[in-house]
């Protein structure tokens, strides 16, 4: 971990260095690392000489008390979700199944490509996820529609 030290920093900065949440970082202090500095509104803050006993902890999974200390692999601290893609509608081979269940249910006249466009229509965000059963009965109801 190559961290450039500050001349102080708050607690969360320093949970942040160390790749840990505050809240872990709280729960170690004193017992795995130091207790911060206070400043003269007695808010807590970690000098340099703290930052690497800090740093040097977690590299070395040992306290400052001597005691070995296990941490887990650390979170990404921003969670920024991609925006939901729009998923092309399943290959026609792959309808064979839906295509069966529609004839079985009366539609004995209906091919793959109709299963496709009906699938399409009905869904048009993509299938995935959605309950076969409720797939098999939206494009039934599509088709029946048409017929």
């Amino acid at each position: 971990m190559s961290v450039e030290l500050k001349a102080a920093v708050t607690v969360a900065e320093m949970a942040r260095m160390a790749g840990l949440s505050r809240s872990r970082m709280y729960q170690l202090i004193g017992k795995a690392f130091p207790m911060p500095s206070r400043d003269e509104n007695d808010r807590p803050y970690f000098d340099e000489v703290q930052q690497q006993a800090v740093l040097d902890v977690r590299r070395r999974n040992c306290g400052i008390d001597g005691k070995p200390i296990l941490f887990y692999a650390a979170r990404n601290s921003i969670s920024v979700s991609a925006p939901k893609r729009r998923t092309k509608p399943k290959p026609v081979e792959q309808h064979a199944e839906i295509l069966e269940a529609v004839k079985a249910l009366g539609l004995t006249s209906v091919n793959a490509s109709q299963i496709s466009r009906a699938i399409a229509e009905s869904f048009p965000n993509g299938t995935d996820g959605v309950d076969q059963g409720e797939i098999i009965r939206a494009v039934f109801l599509s088709l029946n529609r048409q017929n």
